[in-house]
């Protein structure tokens, strides 16, 4: 005996199925899948300022480059490993080598008033947004 499915339920019954797959395998997979994070770590925030914290152990202030240019953030350097005299290396997180990361900015910086401080291998950013000046325009007779 041959059952007739009414189409509007296979397709929803499929759609359904589809959904469900792509879940299981979302969870299944998809933390092996994903890449690393980019070096370094970074924290961003705005409001009157843009704020950016980055965790770059073992950095200083000779070691890390930052430029912004036509709206582009970028921030740049080389990681040099350290490693105490007479131990051997157990394990690695951090890689060493050259880095650099890019952020393309939606706000006009005031650029003369940008802070930056590399501290205890923590780097702040404080990017001050320049706030556009309303001005009343008169409306002369005639």
């Amino acid at each position: 005996m041959l059952y007739h499915f009414p189409t509007r339920t296979v397709f929803s019954e499929l759609d359904r199925l589809q959904r469900e797959m792509n879940r299981l395998f979302e969870r299944s997979f998809a933390p092996r899948l994903r890449s690393a994070p980019s070096f370094p770590a970074m924290n961003v925030w705005t409001n009157d300022a843009i704020f950016v914290v980055a965790d770059m152990p073992d950095m200083n202030e000779n070691s890390v480059d930052i430029t912004l240019e036509k709206n582009i953030l970028s921030i740049q350097g080389l990681v040099e490993p350290v490693y105490p005299e007479g131990y051997s290396v157990a394990y690695i997180e951090y890689e060493d080598g050259d880095f650099q990361r890019r952020f393309t900015l939606n706000d006009k910086i005031n650029q003369d008033k940008i802070e930056a401080t590399l501290r205890e291998g923590v780097l702040r950013l404080k990017l001050p947004k320049i706030v556009p000046t309303q001005r009343k325009i008169s409306v002369k007779a005639g």
